[in-house]
């Protein structure tokens, strides 16, 4: 990486400061790799050998300041500013006071409670730490959004191919699940598996954990992963749920991830047809409620469009049977470091960023018998909410 690329980054992150206002700076602290997101932002080599507590400080205005060990003085060369070192930490203190004197409000990697637990990467002692100098943190949620979760046109790009790959890679399964029943030849979830993931390295792709491949009770296990020994065949008269998520091997190329359903009979049953409905309505709700929000300009928070879903599956009666969020971030990382939708494992209170995508994807599970997912992505430009990798699901597949 380049001193210009750092450089540049640095001008950004004071762009962003300044947009976001009352605040004084940006505090970056990581002791051992505790803070992975502060090498990401900063565009750092996560494998570096750092065994010393080191700090960054990003001032809204002005040149930023390391503060580093003595036995550690250059784990942060690439990055412009003062060095300043310590070796004691009484000495850490007094520099770490000294460097912040003058300050009120600094953002950190906090989230207040652990509210999102994803962002909490800053040890409590820490914030004790700042604190006891007059300071007041405050989250730097929204900051990480829009050095981790915004895609740059390339990335968009690589997500339309990834989930338009995915939605081939689906129809390939479903007619190879077809085939082999048709055929009498024995399949289990393990030999889908392994099927889909030939299909996804076909494609130039990567993933980074195997996909979902469930029969009927195994669909009521949201994370079921079939195992070579044990799994279950696929038979006749069977519920087929396929969860599968990949990107492009290029680096910075961002995942597609997206959930169906498929059923080994001519005929659906009647209760399976139902909960699929169910689980289809709170999806277009939660759709519907984005494409509406952000067509006024008004970009809604993460718990915002959870509670419009799970309200919906709520009312059907299905409520205490879905029991994972809404949706997540998407990027680098299929789970990233956007906002997710989510009111009901965190209370997510990041705003949907323009240039982010996260997945909707309700489900409802009766254990012992079966579990329904559908799962599809959202792409926020400036005023418009989009959904590649189409046509979507609207009804349970019959596979023969």
């Amino acid at each position: 990486m380049s001193d210009v690329a750092h450089q540049t980054r640095i001008v950004a992150i004071q762009e962003a400061l300044r947009d976001m206002g009352m605040v004084d700076g940006w505090l970056f602290y990581d002791f051992r790799g505790s803070d992975p997101l502060a090498y990401r932002i900063l565009l750092l080599d996560p494998n570096r050998h750092v065994t010393r507590r080191w700090y960054y400080w990003i001032p809204t205005s002005g040149e930023p300041v390391k503060l580093l060990h003595r036995i550690e003085p250059h784990v942060l060369d690439e990055l412009p500013g003062q060095v300043q070192q310590y070796v004691s930490w009484e000495q850490q203190r007094l520099l770490l006071a000294s460097l912040l004197r003058g300050r009120r409000r600094i953002a950190m990697q906090y989230s207040p409670f652990n509210g999102v637990p994803y962002l909490s990467r800053v040890d409590a002692g820490t914030v004790e730490l700042i604190r006891s100098f007059g300071l007041e943190v405050v989250s730097s949620a929204d900051l990480v959004q829009r050095f981790e979760a915004v895609w740059t046109d390339e990335q968009l790009e690589s997500h339309r191919y990834a989930v338009t790959m995915l939605r081939n890679i689906v129809d390939e399964a479903f007619a190879h699940v077809a085939a082999c029943l048709t055929n009498e030849r024995p399949l289990s979830e393990y030999d889908l598996q392994r099927f889909i993931l030939s299909r996804i390295r076909d494609a130039g792709m990567m993933t980074s954990s195997a996909p979902i491949a469930a029969v009927d009770a195994h669909s009521a296990d949201p994370h079921y992963g079939p195992t070579e020994s044990g799994s279950s065949l696929i038979t006749r008269d069977n519920l087929v749920l396929i969860d599968l998520w990949a990107k492009r091997t290029a680096p910075g190329s961002v995942y597609g991830d997206i959930t169906w359903t498929g059923y080994t009979g001519r005929d659906v049953p009647a209760k399976h047809r139902m909960i699929f409905e169910h689980v289809r309505q709170g999806r277009d709700a939660a759709l519907s409620f984005v494409r509406d929000q952000v067509a006024t300009g008004r970009f809604p928070c993460g718990w915002e469009v959870d509670d419009i879903c799970r309200n919906t599956i709520r009312a059907a009666g299905y409520g205490d049977f879905f029991i994972h969020r809404t949706g997540h971030s998407i990027g680098e990382e299929v789970h990233g470091n956007g906002a997710n939708i989510d009111n009901l494992e965190t209370r997510d209170d990041r705003r949907l960023l323009p240039r982010t995508c996260f997945s909707i994807e309700p489900g409802i599970y009766l254990p012992g018998e079966f579990g329904i997912r559908s799962e599809l992505d959202v792409y926020i430009s400036d005023r418009e909410a989009v959904v590649h990798g189409l046509p979507l699901q609207t009804e349970i597949i019959s596979l023969l």
